[in-house]
């Protein structure tokens, strides 16, 4: 047994550790579920279970919670949960007399009509809806006097590498941005019963070790080095599952996972942290082509998902730059200020003699406070530190004036990076998506993104990076910041592919998403969904610039005739395509062709959308609406096929063993104070959100 001593192990993380003190401090939770339209008190949560199984590229989350009503009238209740980043919500289930029911997808505004009428008769109902880019909002009714509410929510998720280090984020924090919101609940994050949570990770590459920042009470098993297995629950939880747990293990000789007397007393409690989960794979691993499908028998359509994990051929950039700090002094960033402030402080002063730097403040408006680029001497670093410190948040955020004065003046004859510490959330002056992806068309720039708190506006942002062929990265304040921001600086110090197309030659290959890859950084992967028709061998061609000079990367493999274990996969391209149709309507305005497709893919694979919602009523119901169990059927193919997996051993996906794609092996992060540390600093103290740009060449006319 191997328990994760996050303390004793990772001391020089403890400047950032005190930091996200700051932060977690005005972390409020989420996951509950509250009385709507009444002041009485939230519902207790009475049990929090959360199942995970990364496997195969993707992670299935579910969540189950039992919710008690200590009022004594019946009530209608809302349960909100925070959107995961790139998360397909296939399954809500609402227990009725004890036993499960599984959510339908339909147009938005039918599933209310029905949740409404329902709710009417005073029949058991539930409607789950997307609330923008913040949260899952579900609806359950009737919640009775004294009586609980059991739910089941899950959804799965592509999970990437970066520089070989594998990364999960349970969450559980509201974002703190909603003032509105956080005004009017009154939350209760107590789990008074029975929490636990279980995490199994099934890697076709060996593991060396894991990590999670935040939860030193966890407790990690390997049975090998491709499976690895991550626990933590309280004392309720134990009594209830320790025997059973013991004995399974027992029968499939894994060393026992018994929960210790100190495990026990380090119990999760509240539900205000997200639980972060990191997985270091084993250095010196060769660049691959990986891939799983899923096609039935008798079917000639198949859906595959693709994943490219490059070999390190990119070399190190050496050159000054100027920077632009663009910060946000908004309201909302009430109790991250000071820490942004003693970010720039320490950021600035490792900057080179020869570097140069503006700040920019925005809440209401946007002011210069530099008024032109000044040399990074110590002299003035001092000077701005104190003018920040002289100056307090206030006010709303205008996003899109600060962005669009720090890209002022920047110098066609030096390379440049802009640094935007915000939260993310534009409320006031240009807030619509379309106008910052049009402003960015104005400039010959790349924006890199950091983007912290779960509910900040993350399409917009990561719609900003890709359509200027940057990259996003999302922070929790669980995270390990270091660690993700040493990565980020490893992309900023290299060279990079760009223009990066992926040709599939003797199958037919349609659909495949994303359309448009664009560039692709050092550390990243790659993970491309598609159809295919038929089966046999396949030429793949994996084609990129760097530094202006074409490269080219080719392997051969079959795609399967047969292959049913990972049913999974057909959300997942469901939900890539989505959100570009999704993103096309919010570039180019509402496109009602567009909007129908979206409804169409959201209701054949069950998916909860901007404009489709998922209705739980009787199974009578069911049939009396002529509502097909479609995505029932679904949900339960989708359980017997991990049944199937968990049966087997690990499998082996990587598909150019026979013929190489790559002859480097894959990128790993390097540490050590030489060799661009002094960008690294800069960037390790901007928590929030980090944006940069390389080689502002000109404005764009």
């Amino acid at each position: 047994m191997k328990t994760l001593n996050i303390a004793t192990r990772y001391l020089k993380t403890l400047l950032i550790t005190t930091l996200g003190i700051s932060l977690s401090q005005i972390a409020t939770a989420a996951g509950l579920m509250s009385p709507k339209g009444s002041n009485l008190p939230d519902l207790e949560i009475k049990q929090h279970h959360v199942e995970v199984t990364v496997e195969d590229g993707y992670a299935i989350t579910s969540v189950t919670q039992v919710f008690g009503n200590p009022n004594d009238v019946t009530l209608e209740a809302i349960y909100s949960f925070p959107v995961p980043e790139k998360a397909a919500v296939g399954e809500f289930t609402y227990w009725i007399d004890g036993q499960p029911v599984t959510g339908e997808v339909m147009e938005k505004q039918q599933a209310r009509n029905i949740y409404e009428q329902e709710k009417a008769q005073g029949r058991e109902t539930a409607l789950t809806e997307k609330d923008e880019h913040k949260s899952f909002d579900s609806a359950v009714y009737p919640v009775l006097p004294k009586q609980d509410v059991k739910i089941r929510l899950v959804y799965i998720q592509a999970v990437h590498a970066d520089h070989g280090i594998g990364r999960y984020v349970y969450p559980l924090e509201e974002g703190g941005v909603d003032e509105e919101k956080l005004a009017f609940w009154s939350y209760n994050d107590k789990v008074t019963e029975a929490f636990s949570f279980n995490m199994k990770i099934r890697s076709s590459y060996p593991i060396e070790d894991i990590r999670l920042p935040k939860h030193p009470q966890a407790v990690a098993n390997s049975t090998s080095k491709q499976e690895w297995s991550i626990s933590m629950r309280n004392a309720q939880a134990d009594n209830e599952t320790e025997n059973d747990t013991i004995s399974q293990e027992a029968q499939e000789g894994v060393e026992s996972a018994q929960i210790t007397s100190t495990t026990t007393q380090n119990i999760v409690q509240t539900l205000d942290q997200d639980i972060t989960v990191y997985w270091r794979h084993q250095k010196g691993l060769p660049g691959s082509v990986d891939m799983i499908a899923n096609k039935e028998p008798g079917q000639s359509r198949g859906t595959f998902m693709m994943t490219i994990t490059p070999g390190d051929d990119l070399k190190k950039i050496n050159e000054g730059r100027d920077w632009v700090f663009v910060l946000d002094f908004s309201g909302s960033m009430q109790g991250k200020y000071q820490s942004l402030i003693e970010g720039v402080n320490r950021g600035l002063a490792k900057l080179n003699p020869n570097d140069r730097f503006r700040i920019v403040l925005f809440n209401n408006s946007a002011n210069e406070i530099t008024r032109g680029y000044t040399l990074a001497t110590p002299e003035n670093v001092t000077r701005y530190t104190q003018t920040l410190e002289n100056t307090q948040p206030n006010g709303s955020t205008n996003l899109y004036r600060g962005l669009e004065e720090g890209m002022d003046d920047l110098d066609s004859d030096r390379s440049s990076a802009i640094i935007l510490v915000t939260d993310g959330v534009a409320n006031v002056g240009t807030t619509e998506k379309k106008a910052f992806l049009k402003l960015l068309e104005r400039y010959d720039v790349r924006l890199f993104t950091f983007v912290m708190g779960n509910s900040a506006n993350r399409p917009l942002l990561n719609s900003m990076a890709k359509i200027s062929n940057g990259f996003a990265m999302s922070v929790s304040n669980s995270d390990d910041i270091v660690g993700n921001l040493m990565l980020a600086t490893s992309k900023l110090t290299h060279e990079a592919f760009h223009d990066v197309e992926v040709e599939i030659d003797g199958v037919k290959v349609r659909d495949l998403t994303p359309e448009k890859i664009g560039s692709v950084y050092r550390g990243q992967q790659l993970i491309l969904f598609g159809h295919y028709w038929g089966s046999g061998k396949a030429d793949v061609t994996i084609k990129g610039k760097v530094s202006g000079e074409q490269k080219v990367y080719k392997t051969s493999f079959e795609f399967p005739d047969d292959s049913q274990l990972n049913p999974e996969i057909e959300r997942l391209w469901a939900f890539g395509k989505i959100e570009e149709l999704q993103n096309k309507i919010d570039y180019l305005g509402e496109d009602a062709d567009a909007k129908q497709a979206i409804v169409d893919l959201a209701k054949e694979y069950g998916l909860v959308t901007d404009y489709t919602s998922m209705i739980v009523v009787r199974e009578e119901v069911f049939k009396q609406l002529n509502i097909a169990r479609n995505n029932d059927k679904r949900v339960k193919t989708e359980q017997a096929a991990r049944q199937q997996r968990a049966s087997q051993g690990v499998r082996d996906n990587r598909k150019d063993t026979q013929q190489p794609a790559f002859q480097s092996p894959r990128s790993y992060p390097s540490g050590g104070s030489g060799g661009g540390s002094s960008d690294f600093w800069l960037i390790l103290m901007l928590l929030p959100l980090f944006v940069s740009t390389f080689k502002n060449k000109r404005r764009k006319v």
